[in-house]
């Protein structure tokens, strides 16, 4: 069986860093990108299972890259989780909105993060 592969979007290598512990464990192969226009190109590329996105980024937000990866044909049905501090009800709605499949609050609860992530990949 071949790993699931998960694109992880962050301008924070901390935050990258974390994801990336909760998701070592040999079972997914990890991508990672610094900003949304590099999650669109990534995506694009890389074909990924699954897309985790931060919010507030550089040149472009999360919001408008997971509105632009529902755009094209390639990566339009790839799950995306958005994951950041934007917890208020007017975000989560703004990330649904723009087509994202769940959310996740920072500080990351890995458990909570992991079970959301397997729920969509079907795991």
């Amino acid at each position: 069986m071949s790993r699931k592969k998960i694109l992880l979007v962050d301008d924070s290598n901390t935050v990258l860093m974390m994801e990336q512990m909760i998701l070592t464990n040999g079972q997914y192969e990890l991508v990672t990108a610094k900003d949304g226009e590099e999650a669109i190109a990534k995506a694009a590329t890389e074909r990924p299972d699954l897309i985790l996105m931060d919010v507030l980024m550089p040149k472009m937000g999360g919001f408008e890259a997971c509105r632009r990866i529902r755009e094209s044909d390639g990566t339009r049905n790839t799950p995306i989780i958005m994951v950041t501090t934007r917890g208020e009800a007017e975000s989560v709605e703004t990330g649904f909105d723009s087509g994202c499949n769940d959310y996740v609050t920072k500080p990351i609860n890995g458990s909570e993060l992991l079970s959301k992530l397997r729920k969509l990949l079907g795991d």
